[in-house]
């Protein structure tokens, strides 16, 4: 019964807890949030994947605790870069080759590689076999490549294996 009725209960409470972040925690809202909860993921289809389980928590942590450091290192460098002379870019789009099967691990990876200024993934390949990314600067794509594998998509394996 109470599948029926929560048939995605951490998404429930995602949604009761970004609308109160979003609207106020007042009492009215948290009903409204509540009542969004219960009735949001009712409307929705089921997901077309199965949930990933969580197979390495602590390299979960360690790999945010990297993606964070990641973020606030390439935020200083693009700015350096961007308020430096023109020469300093040199942007490339480099093809990652993947090593990840999941569809919810390569999301994931796009995503971390996505968060980090100075790189954007583009594309993933029909077969999910390549990643499109692009490098705001990038003397060497090889290295680009091999640098965004070792730091994200090693962890990820094991996260997601």
């Amino acid at each position: 019964m109470l599948s029926r009725v929560f048939p995605n209960p951490i998404g429930s409470l995602a949604i009761l807890m970004l609308w109160l972040l979003l609207n106020g925690a007042t009492p009215g809202q948290a009903l409204l949030g509540v009542a969004l909860g219960i009735g949001l993921p009712l409307l929705l289809p089921p997901p077309a994947f199965p949930a990933p389980r969580l197979r390495a928590p602590l390299t979960a942590a360690r790999l945010a605790a990297v993606v964070l450091h990641d973020i606030v290192k390439s935020n200083v460098e693009v700015a350096l870069r961007i308020l430096g002379p023109e020469a300093a870019i040199r942007p490339a789009f480099v093809w990652v080759p993947l090593d990840l099967r999941s569809p919810q691990g390569i999301a994931v990876f796009a995503s971390i590689i996505t968060m980090t200024p100075g790189t954007l993934s583009c594309e993933v390949s029909e077969d999910r076999r390549w990643l499109l990314v692009h490098a705001l600067h990038a003397e060497d794509p090889a290295a680009i490549a091999a640098e965004v594998k070792a730091r994200y998509e090693a962890p990820l394996l094991e996260v997601f294996r």
